[in-house]
């Protein structure tokens, strides 16, 4: 018998126990880019979702212990009926299947984007983050070294020679100081379409914040409006953003001295920053672990990346970079190993 056989007969088992249900079955619900899965199950006419957590692989502990506070700030995560925590099982509510992914479009996304940003103001007035791990510079730079290992080395084939070197050193420092230069506060790390579900009550419905760090203020909302999985013009993203800024402000949580004009450097460098860890991450994603699903997701990533930074002329030489070696190839498809 396999080992993943082993993993579930033992979830299987665990999760006809908790519910007193003998003949109850899983089906798979979602996978994550981690070694964490879900699972759907009904009993007694309501649904509910298994979460197999292996310990040794990802500790369960940060998502229970993260959720709880969010829940207590009065975010909408999903709410735990029991935990092994020594296997790595947890039975939670099922959020259902409504991603934002699949349900935003031109005539909702103002409402679905304004309860998202309610709940990220939330998020940051109430949670305390002195506690979690700082999105400090190790942190910053070792996610944009993501990019030229797997993007330009494993992908393209292109190991950069002195003189590109010197110009990936200087976009990252100015992307890391933006970063830095910012107030701190809960940064939930994955706040976007594929991590928010439509929820009848208290939307959206939150998942995947396990990763939270203490960190710059403007992440999150960059990874909600420039979003990796959906694009929206640039002049309502930045009107977002505007509006956003202008919440923060009355809300204490930025000074006056933060125009719109600094808040919208924060917001594109911050997003910039995400953008090309996931332009490598990826990549790796698929060469390292054999996951093919996000390479559809990235020409638009790509796209942000050059659109961006095309607005800041620090960054010209990082863009004619990327395009000397990326013009004309296909960033879909794979190469061989």
């Amino acid at each position: 018998m396999t080992h993943s056989t082993d993993r579930a007969d033992a979830r299987l088992a665990w999760a006809r126990s908790v519910l007193a249900a003998p003949d109850l079955t899983l089906e798979p619900a979602s996978a994550d880019a981690s070694f964490r899965s879900y699972w759907r199950t009904q009993h007694n006419g309501t649904s509910w979702i298994v979460m197999d957590s292996p310990p040794a692989l990802e500790d369960p502990k940060p998502w229970l212990a993260i959720g709880e506070r969010l829940a207590a700030a009065g975010l909408h995560v999903p709410a735990v009926r029991a935990a092994d925590l020594a296997q790595g099982f947890l039975l939670i509510e099922d959020l259902g299947t409504r991603l934002y992914l699949s349900e935003l479009h031109i005539d909702n996304v103002d409402v679905l984007y304004g309860d998202a940003m309610d709940a990220l103001l939330r998020m940051q007035l109430h949670m305390d983050h002195s506690e979690l791990p700082p999105f400090d510079r190790g942190v910053l730079s070792r996610g944009l070294e993501v990019m030229p290992e797997w993007f330009l080395g494993r992908h393209l084939g292109h190991a950069p020679d002195r003189d590109e070197q010197a110009v990936l050193a200087a976009a990252f420092e100015l992307i890391i100081q933006n970063a830095l230069e910012q107030p701190r506060c809960f940064v939930h790390r994955d706040f976007h379409s594929r991590n928010l579900l439509v929820v009848a009550d208290n939307n959206p419905g939150v998942i995947d914040f396990q990763g939270a760090l203490s960190g710059p203020i403007s992440y999150d909302l960059a990874s909600l409006l420039r979003d990796g999985y959906i694009a929206w013009p640039r002049e309502k993203v930045e009107a977002w953003a505007e509006s956003y800024r202008l919440r923060l402000l009355d809300a204490g949580l930025i000074g006056a001295n933060v125009d719109r004009a600094r808040f919208l450097r924060w917001f594109d460098l911050t997003g910039l920053h995400r953008h090309t860890r996931v332009l490598g991450q990826f990549y790796r994603l698929w060469y390292r672990d054999g996951k093919p699903g996000y390479l559809a997701d990235v020409p638009r990533i790509y796209e942000y990346v050059v659109s961006v930074a095309r607005s800041y002329p620090e960054l010209t030489d990082f863009i004619a970079l990327l395009e000397r070696h990326a013009r004309g190839r296909d960033l879909t498809r794979v190469t061989a190993a």
